[in-house]
């Protein structure tokens, strides 16, 4: 028995010499157990396992297929001189198969006891589980339900991940192409980091099929998009350059990146800003966000003026921005973005001479935006844990709006009204927009005080000479004094969308009233901090 051997049988414990030996040495697969629910694209992974070549051991479904495809597979059932009993409910659970699983190569004792007991070591484990959430989703009874809580999956799953040193976990459909790629590329020799990814991996799916169930059997329903916290992606840093910082989650889902450095925290909070306002829009849309924050929005069939409209509603401060856009880019539409000093860039598509043309700064990002579903629930940290609260996705529409003032806003002024609205529910707290023509003329946002939010649009749209009369105006909440409503007919503003609620409502429907303005409630508040 050499050192090493020795410390690893008296303590079981791992020292770096021995993790190192491990990190550097591979593992040829040799055999596999494979159980899976799900049989697509499982007949190349099979021929490529058998080209190896490696034994193959199944059981029920999975081992006729095998044989199905011409292949040589040994039953489970075989190896333990057990059959499947219980209708099915017990497989695989047995000591011949996880003694094959858990047992370490390099701890003698082990290795010992294996061959005393004829348990044949068992160097990859493919499985798919049962499919538990699509069953609940399909409406079936509570008996059906639980006949697809998989019991022999999940063990062998959590079996091989624990041993990851010596075994290699493919834990669903959605690894077959990491194993596709060892088989083909690698000979069928995995390496310590190989088997540590694939273990990281087999966790997380437990974890999630566990949590799954825990919702259902309490709830009555599945977990209704909650974050998935496990593993993470590191950024260069934070929000500044001293903080360490990741993102959670699969961003291949959400955009392609075609262009430029590395995105960092504080581009992916404005990309998701923008995501989310442009998003809103019925027609197409461009927005221009600095700190999550729009300052520059516009609405218009005319591409190249939907950006000149943008433009204009800030153009000192879009300098350096990132631009969010819900149509495809046309060359015309990048010629003159191309002017602009912009980090980012978002896109449904673009046109191959905009793409060129977009091209031309190196460190410019420029993603093609997918077709992707954001979660349900809004999650950050306060004090010692975390608040969660349901995403805001209400977009009011013109029947939901409640005019409560003697003069009735025209329909075409509704529309504006709501293009407001949209804009300023996406605005920090306390916000104030001022639109006109389906373009933002001034945003007063994260203000501590309504009328100093609506004082700094004011000064913003005056800073560049446009004129506010006939200007709608936007508030994300109500207005609990008059002082606002005064303020917006000063500057020429005749009409008004908020949420209404505050005791003294009617002091500003009175002023509105007796100036011949026209308000609209919508009942509905939208802060954001």
């Amino acid at each position: 028995m050499t050192v090493l051997q020795k410390q690893k049988y008296e303590t079981g414990v791992f020292h770096k010499k021995g993790e190192q030996e491990s990190v550097n040495n591979t593992r040829l697969i040799r055999s596999a157990l494979i159980s899976v629910y799900h049989k697509e694209d499982l007949d190349e992974i099979l021929h490529l396992l058998s080209g190896i070549p490696a034994i193959l051991y199944s059981t029920g479904g999975t081992l006729s297929y095998i044989k199905s495809l011409g292949l040589k597979a040994i039953a489970v059932e075989d190896i333990t001189s057990y059959p499947s009993i219980l209708g099915g409910r017990v497989k695989t659970l047995h000591p011949k198969v996880f003694g094959g699983i858990l047992g370490r190569r390099d701890m003698l004792e082990d290795v010992a006891q294996m061959n005393k007991y004829e348990i044949p070591e068992i160097d990859l484990v493919i499985v798919d589980l049962y499919p538990f959430e699509e069953t609940v989703s399909s409406g079936a009874s509570f008996e059906e339900i639980i006949e697809k809580i998989d019991i022999g999956g999940i063990s062998l799953i959590r079996a091989a991940a624990k041993n990851f040193n010596d075994v290699l976990i493919i834990p669903s459909q959605k690894q077959y192409p990491f194993l596709k790629s060892i088989l083909e590329n690698q000979k069928g020799n995995t390496t310590f980091e190989d088997r540590r990814k694939m273990a990281n991996e087999a966790f997380r799916i437990s974890s999630q099929y566990d949590n799954a169930i825990r919702n259902y059997l309490s709830t009555g329903h599945l977990p209704d998009g909650g974050l998935d916290l496990s593993g993470g992606v590191s950024l260069r840093y934070g929000e500044n350059p001293h903080q360490s910082g990741k993102f959670y989650g699969n961003l291949d889902d959400v955009f392609e990146k075609l262009h430029g450095k590395e995105i960092s925290y504080n581009n992916l909070l404005d990309i998701d800003a923008g995501i989310n306002l442009t998003g809103e829009f019925d027609g197409p849309g461009i927005a221009i966000l600095k700190h999550n924050n729009p300052c520059g929005v516009a609405c218009c069939n005319n591409q190249v003026e939907a950006w000149q409209k943008a433009l204009e509603g800030d153009p000192v401060s879009a300098f350096g921005g990132v631009i969010v856009a819900n149509r495809e880019i046309s060359a015309g539409a990048a010629e003159e973005m191309n002017k602009l000093f912009f980090e980012i860039i978002v896109a449904p598509g673009y046109e191959e001479k905009a793409l060129e043309l977009l091209k031309s700064k190196k460190n410019r990002i420029i993603l093609r935006q997918k077709k992707y579903s954001p979660p349900l629930k809004t999650v950050r940290t306060v004090l010692n844990g975390l608040l969660e609260q349901d995403r805001d996705k209400h977009v009011e529409k013109p029947g939901e709006l409640k005019c409560v003032t003697n003069r009735t806003p025209s329909s075409g002024t509704i529309e504006e009204l709501l293009f407001a609205n949209k804009i300023v529910k996406h605005a920090k707290s306390n916000s104030i927009v001022l639109t006109k023509g389906k373009h933002l003329l001034g945003i007063g946002c994260g203000h501590v005080s309504r009328v100093d939010a609506l004082n700094f649009a004011i000064s913003k749209a005056r800073a560049t000479g446009k004129d506010l009369t006939g200007a709608v105006m936007a508030s994300d909440a109500f207005f609990p004094f008059a002082d606002c409503v005064e303020i917006a007919n000063g500057a020429g503003i005749r009409d008004v969308i908020q949420p209404g609620g505050s005791v003294r409502d009617n002091d500003s429907i009175e002023f509105c009233n007796k100036q011949d303005m026209t308000m609209v409630f919508t009942g509905i508040r939208h802060f954001r901090h």
